[in-house]
């Protein structure tokens, strides 16, 4: 049986050289294999045609070329598809393919759940399952049947990106390598509710940008809809990045939803221009969609405008998010979420 076998796809070139290595394989059979994976349209080892027949025989003993389909979609009138996948580990997650007319992005799932219980997110109502590998992270971009229109890939899906760092940094290697996909960084976005060691882990591994989920800029607010920051506050995590020389072509942003009466007020536009203040970023407001079995509630559109017009007379440069998909699925989480569901009321019948 393959499917114990495992993932070529997602290793990195220095993962295939220690491979190539045990199998005592010659030392450029890794960047063979490296082309075929990432560069090449195939789907298993056979196709490896520059290989010798030992050395595919050598890697087929305990590996499979890897890549799952996904095994559901929805599709919304605006065009965006929201696709769910199969994990191997027998979890779901999902992708989001937005369509756009200068640019269409990818949002991809770093994790199965999220151990982080933000209290706007169905994602964090799942628990953290499992953390995804490269492969499995890459795998929702080359199992897209839009993959080849892709110019943008976001890492703001199910989980907590770094708190599977070294998986979303394999991907991400493997992403922007000329060995591997040769993605420019520029184009790829990765988002974080702020955990700092691993955050620096990847400021100083990566050149792609940066997404840090505020969503207030006071303390015990911040608290109460991201228990993480009980151990990270908003104040260590921007003052952290300040520590960095970011560049001019690396970007930072702030993801910010908006909720009535609790965060969209005067006083917190005036204390976010004072925690941001010296830093060049921009703010991205979100509009929020609603979940099950939570007290929070949308702005309304007249406030949302403003607070984004204060901010911008401020001088912090300042978007609000286009709100898309939703007459299907839309919140992260909840399509996975069904299906999980469904999945437990089966095995109930049964």
């Amino acid at each position: 049986m393959t499917h114990n076998k495992d993932w070529l796809f997602g290793k990195t070139l220095d993962e295939l050289q220690l491979l190539v290595n045990e199998l005592g394989l010659p030392r450029f059979t890794a960047g063979q294999i490296a082309n075929w994976l990432y560069q090449k349209n195939i789907s298993s080892i056979d196709e490896m045609s520059n290989l010798s027949k030992k050395a595919r025989l050598l890697l087929s003993e305990n590996h499979q070329f890897g890549l799952r389909s996904f095994s559901n979609v929805q599709s919304s009138s605006d065009g965006t598809k929201k696709y769910l996948f199969h994990t191997a580990s027998g979890h779901f997650i999902e992708s989001a393919y937005i369509p756009e007319e200068k640019r269409n992005t990818l949002c991809v799932s770093s994790q199965a759940g999220c151990k982080m219980r933000c209290l706007f997110c169905m994602t964090g109502k799942q628990g953290l399952q499992a953390n995804l590998s490269a492969g499995e992270i890459l795998n929702q971009v080359k199992s897209l049947p839009e993959a080849d229109t892709l110019s943008n890939l976001v890492y703001m899906g199910m989980g907590e990106p770094l708190d599977n760092v070294e998986a979303v940094l394999g991907s991400l290697e493997i992403l922007t390598s000329p060995w591997g996909y040769g993605w420019s960084p520029k184009r790829i976005t990765v988002s974080t509710i702020g955990i700092i060691p691993a955050m620096k882990q990847f400021i100083e591994s990566s050149q792609c940008h940066l997404a840090v989920s505020l969503h207030t800029p006071f303390e015990a607010e911040r608290r109460m809809l991201m228990p993480v920051s009980h151990k990270y506050s908003a104040k260590a995590v921007v003052e952290t990045i300040k520590s960095y020389d970011f560049g001019r072509q690396r970007r930072i942003s702030f993801e910010y939803i908006v909720f009535n009466g609790l965060n969209d007020t005067p006083k917190h536009i005036k204390e976010l221009c004072r925690l941001l203040d010296g830093l060049k970023c921009r703010i991205n407001l979100i509009r929020f969609h609603p979940i099950p079995n939570t007290p929070l509630e949308a702005t309304n559109e007249n406030r949302l405008q403003e607070f984004k017009e204060a901010l911008n007379s401020k001088g912090i440069t300042t978007t609000i998010r286009a709100s898309r998909g939703q007459d299907i699925d839309a919140a992260c989480g909840l399509l996975s979420t069904k299906e999980m569901q469904g999945d437990k009321a089966s095995l109930l019948e049964k």
